[in-house]
């Protein structure tokens, strides 16, 4: 596989700090799907949450994915949106947009998830050793 070079300059340090951190994160996972240990059987607490892929819910649990990547991608956009809110870079009247439309698509993903007969706590994967996908509300 190619490497990309790493560029020069004020923030090559930092790529360089992310990149190796990156590294040892995915050296940490189990390659193969055997390698990953089963899920905790009635230890006194709950299964771990995760995607069961059987013929009968195929379509709730490609629902459900999608569902995920899409509420992660928003809860993203509206960490971002409040760090330039924070920092004074909006002004009043796009600040104010900006506030809609996350109220927008927040209701918008409450809709779609009731619809499919999921809550957004669903869309929370556990990622095994990792923790929860999404971070806490």
């Amino acid at each position: 596989m190619a490497t990309t070079p790493m560029p020069e300059g004020p923030h090559a340090d930092r790529l360089r700090e992310v990149a190796e951190a990156a590294t040892r994160a995915f050296s940490l996972l189990p390659a193969r799907p055997e390698d990953v240990p089963a899920p905790p059987t009635d230890q006194g607490g709950s299964v771990a949450r995760r995607l069961r892929t059987d013929p009968d819910n195929v379509e709730r649990d490609l629902v459900r994915l999608v569902l995920t990547i899409v509420e992660l991608l928003r809860q993203l956009m509206e960490r971002q949106a409040l760090h330039r809110v924070d920092h004074g870079g909006l002004t009043e009247e796009q600040e104010e947009r900006l506030g809609m439309t996350l109220m927008v698509l927040h209701d918008r993903m409450t809709e779609l998830c009731d619809h499919y007969g999921l809550t957004l706590e669903d869309l929370n994967l556990d990622l095994g050793p990792l923790g929860p996908l999404l971070p806490p509300p």
